[in-house]
């Protein structure tokens, strides 16, 4: 083995092997390196066994990799004898070999997500709770995050737990907490986080077990330190409290999983934990261009919550950061989209070498049907394209039963969800009487006695409930938009309600992804206003929208492809160019982590991730509006734009001020303390302020126009200059007289060219 290929600062990581060490790399240094080269070193040149070391990742895709470079290097027969993978592989390993001391079987089975939820579900039922008060996603949650906490049934008042439960409206969870672990134990079985619970209770109540283990494992390595939790940092400092030689490494820059459980704490008190341990900065970036490295330094100084170093790059000076500023996020989505389509033109840039990163998930809409205007093909990493979630084809499920009663897919989706307590035994009976009778499923459940379907009067009775309201929602269909018949059936269903009453993550999804399907919704409608002069039908929309369903199932047909995904996504991912999207307070960062300051300093770490993604360019962009709950609201442009260093930063293609790379001590995010303020450079308007510790937002400049004042153009030329309320900025070139009226048509900057009916044209005159 040879270190010639390591830097200095890799070198010395590699080699001090005597105590405890931290190695915090910042992003793009070569952290996998460092750690392949570390236990190859340990195997090599200090002489421990692959059985004395242990290395634990947070992904199996991580320790597969590690364990292949490390066979090229001392051959498979070491590699395999290594204690290497993911905390939860590793340590259910150990549990299986010390089951007799936890009360089950060596043969213990392990309940993945799906087979937890399935349990909870029935322990509520059992226990006669409200389901949909008591969803068992919110339950498991609630669980893990004790488990995590190591805090079993029996603590759980005293931990605090109660206070919460009552607070989310769910406060029978220790009740059910306590009857899931039994079920557990009486299967033979365990969950995920049980594998790191039980193995702490192990230690603690068998200090001989522990022992054994300390003794085996003379040295540990854990990757992706800041995201561990308490209990897995409890594990680590067990093992290690006899010999003390462990090392972490990890990047306190790039912590961003706390609502995992992630406490970024366990890194930044490590040297408090170890007074001895040595300190080993991995700075020099190797991914990206001069200008991208300096831009992240300059926003993450901004943290108070940090561990000091100068991530920097000796690769080219590469371009500036480019912002840009959207009238609307439907031209937002278009401007990207014209983006990467000059880029394919002028043979820069690869469709796989491209990415698109959004705040929350909800943001793909208007994004993916930008994409297929522009002909753009993409795929979404890590989730599902935005007409493939389930909520959404819950919500077009409603839609498609409104227009066809006798659809039977959308009936069976309809039914019962919101659960309204007709169970999959009375939609049997209803399938074999409608089968029987050769006619809908809904026509047997609007007419349940007519029919003689078996079931009771109450049954009956709500079958007749859901059925009446329908109709009387579909006899709207003529005299109602599409927009207004969506937005009637959401509330009417219960849906809205049901996450309205559950405060948690997966529920705040799911309301954001019914928000921008309602989007969707009116912008087809007002298209086709101001297109058609006509108000379009449910149907004629629901005809649209399956064309796009049908368009998300994706054959892997070798097509190369954009790549979309949330910024938590993307972490351990790089790409040549990156578009971070969105950019505006209460989205990025967001309402829900923006209330404290710890929220906020992870928000600042999300984007320092995004812009770590790139190696060669980085666009940001922002709206001045954005649709949200039913109308346009006017939007701020994030706070985070004013903390990246202007000199890194072009604002609409005006390139900043020369920047000295050879001065980086004297910068002013290095000195951290810079006192002034600083003004952004072109379109932000209103004077976006921030000093290194301390910012304030001001409000962007009044719009163009008011949220009502479109609507109110008559007579328009030939070259006039017109703000649109969704397109933003364009150009009339042609007018001309229809049998419905003057019609234009407009050569948007970003939103193409479209031909609009004056009359009903959301404008104003430039």
């Amino acid at each position: 083995m040879s270190i010639s290929q390591l830097n200095e600062s890799q070198k010395a990581a590699v080699m001090y092997n005597e105590g405890p060490s931290l190695v915090i790399a910042g992003a793009g240094s070569g952290k996998t390196r460092v750690l392949t080269y570390k236990i190859t070193y340990l195997l090599e040149v200090v002489g421990l066994k692959p059985y004395q070391i242990m290395a634990l990742t947070f992904t199996n895709k991580a320790a597969r990799e590690m364990k292949d470079r490390i066979a090229q290097m001392v051959g498979p027969e070491k590699a395999q004898y290594l204690a290497m993978g993911t905390f939860h592989a590793q340590f259910s390993k150990l549990l299986r070999t010390e089951s007799a001391h936890i009360g089950l079987p060596s043969n213990f089975t392990v309940y993945d997500t799906a087979d937890a939820k399935n349990l909870i579900k029935a322990i509520v039922k059992e226990m006669q709770l409200d389901e949909k008060t008591y969803k068992p996603s919110v339950v498991l949650s609630r669980i893990s995050s004790a488990k995590n906490k190591m805090v079993m049934p029996q603590q759980y008042d005293d931990a605090n737990g109660r206070s919460l439960d009552f607070m989310m409206r769910i406060p029978k969870v220790k009740e059910i907490y306590t009857e899931y672990q039994r079920r557990l134990k009486q299967a033979g079985a365990m969950d995920f986080d049980d594998m790191l619970c039980l193995t702490n209770q192990l230690f603690i109540q068998h200090p001989e077990v522990l022992e054994k283990y300390q003794n085996r494992f003379q040295y540990i390595l854990v990757d992706e330190y800041q995201d561990t939790n308490y209990a897995q940092y409890l594990l680590l400092k067990a093992l290690a409290a006899k010999h003390r030689r462990i090392c972490v490494v990890g990047d306190d820059s790039q912590s961003i999983y706390a609502f995992r459980g992630a406490d970024i704490s366990n890194i930044l008190y490590f040297q408090k934990q170890y007074p001895e341990s040595k300190l080993f900065k991995l700075e020099q970036n190797y991914r990206s261009t001069k200008y991208l490295v300096e831009a992240a330094n300059s926003l993450i100084a901004h943290n108070k919550g940090r561990i000091p170093k100068k991530v920097f790059s000796e690769n080219e000076i590469g371009d500036p950061l480019l912002l840009l500023e959207a009238y609307s996020d439907i031209e937002e989505a278009n401007m990207v989209a014209m983006r990467i389509q000059s880029l394919l033109r002028n043979r820069q840039e690869q469709r796989s070498e491209m990415v698109v990163l959004y705040r929350i998930n909800a943001q793909s809409r208007v994004l993916e049907d930008a994409f297929r205007s522009h002909g753009i093909p993409y795929k979404i990493y890590g989730g599902q394209s935005f007409y493939q979630r389930k909520i959404i084809k819950d919500v077009l499920a409603y839609l498609r039963l409104l227009v066809n009663p006798a659809d039977e897919e959308a009936f069976k989706r309809c039914i019962n969800f919101p659960a309204r307590g007709i169970g999959d035994t009375t939609v049997n009976k209803v399938k074999e009487v409608a089968n029987t009778q050769q006619v809908s499923l809904f026509e047997v459940a609007a007419n349940p006695l007519a029919f003689n379907l078996p079931v009771n009067q109450g049954t009956a009775k709500k079958l007749i409930q859901f059925t009446e309201s329908l109709t009387a929602i579909a006899s709207q269909l003529a005299e109602k938009d599409a927009y207004l018949i969506a937005e009637e059936i959401v509330h009417f269903s219960g849906i809205i309600t049901l996450l309205q009453a559950t405060h948690d993550i997966e529920s705040e999804t799911d309301k954001q992804n019914i928000d921008e399907l309602l989007k969707g919704i009116r912008e087809y409608v007002d298209k086709r206003v101001e297109e058609e002069g006509v108000s379009p039908t449910l149907a004629e929309y629901l005809t649209e929208v399956s064309l796009l369903t049908d368009a998300d199932t994706d054959a892997d047909d070798g097509v190369e492809r954009v790549t979309m995904m949330t910024v938590h996504a993307a972490k351990g991912l790089e790409y040549n160019t990156v578009f971070i999207v969105g950019l505006e307070e209460e989205l990025f960062p967001s309402t829900r982590d923006g209330e404290t300051s710890e929220g906020i300093e992870e928000e600042r770490r999300l984007l320092y991730v995004a812009i770590t993604r790139a190696k060669k360019r980085c666009y940001m962009t922002y709206a001045k509006s954005r649709f949200r709950n039913g109308k346009t609201n006017y939007t701020s442009p994030s706070r985070f734009i004013a903390e990246i260093d202007t000199k890194c930063l072009s604002v609409r293609g005006k390139q900043p001020a020369a920047y000295d790379f050879t001065k980086k001590d004297e910068s002013f995010f290095t000195r951290g303390s810079y006192t002034g303020n600083r003004t952004l450079p072109g379109s932000i308007k209103g004077g976006l302020r921030t000093t290194a510790r301390v910012q304030t937002v001001a409000q962007p400049t009044a719009p163009v126009a008011s949220a009502g004042g479109f609507n109110t153009v008559t007579e328009v030329s030939v070259g006039q200059r017109i703000l649109h309320e969704r397109f933003g900025q364009g150009t009339v070139v042609h007018v001309e007289n229809s049998a419905d009226g003057k019609r234009i048509r407009v050569q948007f900057e970003h939103s193409g060219e479209r031909l609009l009916l004056l009359k009903f044209a959301k404008i104003k005159l430039l």
